[in-house]
């Protein structure tokens, strides 16, 4: 059972974007920048699946003073 979704959709300029909402329809991540293509879009979006099933937490300093 799937716990989130990856939306592809099209901002208001008509460029491709997509976002990764959980079932119960928070945000989880985006792509964070736009794409003049659908399947540059896709392409993203498959390697965020491919790379980040395993990926580890690192705490980092923080930069705020």
């Amino acid at each position: 059972m799937a716990k989130a979704t990856f939306e592809l959709f099209t901002d208001r300029k008509g460029e491709y974007r997509w976002r990764l909402r959980h079932d119960n329809g928070n945000i989880i991540a985006t792509g964070g920048e736009s794409y003049s293509s659908k399947a540059s879009a896709k392409k993203n979006i498959e390697s965020v699946q491919k790379n980040a099933g395993g990926a580890d937490v690192v705490e980092v300093a923080s930069t705020a003073k």
